[in-house]
């Protein structure tokens, strides 16, 4: 039998040290900082407590459009990513053959950077010159050519898209992986209690890709969350008034009209929001793993 090994806690001592120095710790004092009037008007710094907050939840401010903007965001994507990551997942590993140039491919988008992606899709979709509307015209199909960033109908739901075509692929590879790692014996065992395709996914692949699913989950809604240069590129949340703006497009605007508090404030508010968020989805999607 094979001993299990153990170390002492001490070996991470370091580590736990250095995260603690480099996050744990500007973490709080930014925490801290929501609660002062912090400004590029003042050198003075003086505690106010809550205002910043009050004015962040504010109805008479756009903040909480913006916070439900990023929580949409968040929702739609991890979803769909999620979703469609899985499908192509599925029917990729269904012929094996070319299955890394199909991989690769489909990963591509990933690698590039989002700035750029924003910016070439923001010429794709341009209402005038944009190549899309052009296919459209040029086929006849003029009531398909549409204003796809500069209406506030269709804004957020095209950054959406544009976000997820560049997204998936990270996540198809991922859940390849986790599929891949299932042993055979299962789906052999499934066959000749007589399974049928839809059968072996639903009881076999499902249930032993759920640690997977949860992994890519966190990490769509870590992502989500905190989502900025694609929305930057692409409508800089516009048009109108915050019709696309999410929490760190409109943290960058505040910090940079000299508002740090107010952004601060922002950010801490949408901290509490993540850590409740990502411990909800790890207690949901970890509950009815199965080990094998």
């Amino acid at each position: 039998m094979q001993k299990k090994n153990t170390y002492p806690i001490y070996f991470a001592l370091g580590a736990l040290i250095i995260y603690t120095v480099l996050f744990v710790l500007p973490s709080i004092i930014g925490i801290g900082y929501s609660f002062t009037d912090w400004s590029s008007y003042s050198d003075e710094l003086h505690f106010v407590g809550l205002k910043n907050f009050k004015t962040v939840l504010s109805a008479d401010e756009n903040y909480m459009k913006i916070i439900g903007n990023t929580l949409k965001f968040t929702l739609i994507t991890t979803i769909l990513k999620n979703l469609i990551g899985l499908i192509l997942a599925v029917v990729m590993t269904k012929s094996i053959k070319f299955l890394n140039a199909h991989r690769g491919i489909m990963f591509m988008p990933n690698v590039l950077s989002t700035l750029i992606v924003g910016m070439i899709f923001k010429s794709i979709l341009d209402p005038v010159h944009g190549l899309l509307n052009n296919m459209f015209r040029s086929v006849g199909l003029d009531m398909l050519a549409k204003k796809w960033l500069v209406s506030s109908e269709l804004a957020f739901g095209s950054v959406m898209a544009v976000d997820i075509w560049r997204g998936v692929g990270y996540i198809m590879t991922i859940l390849i992986a986790g599929i891949l790692s299932i042993s055979s014996d299962y789906y052999e065992a499934s066959a000749i209690d007589g399974a049928n395709g839809w059968q072996k996914f639903r009881y076999v692949t499902l249930p032993l890709l759920l640690p997977t699913i949860a992994t890519t989950t966190v990490l769509n809604v870590i992502y989500g969350l905190k989502v900025f240069d694609m929305v930057y590129a692409l409508t800089n949340g516009g048009p109108g008034k915050a019709t696309t703006e999410v929490l760190y497009t409109a943290v960058f605007k505040r910090f940079g009209t000299g508002q740090y508090a107010v952004g601060t404030a922002l950010s801490s508010v949408m901290f509490v929001i993540m850590l409740i968020i990502g411990g909800y989805m790890i207690h949901i999607m970890t509950k009815d793993e199965v080990v094998e």
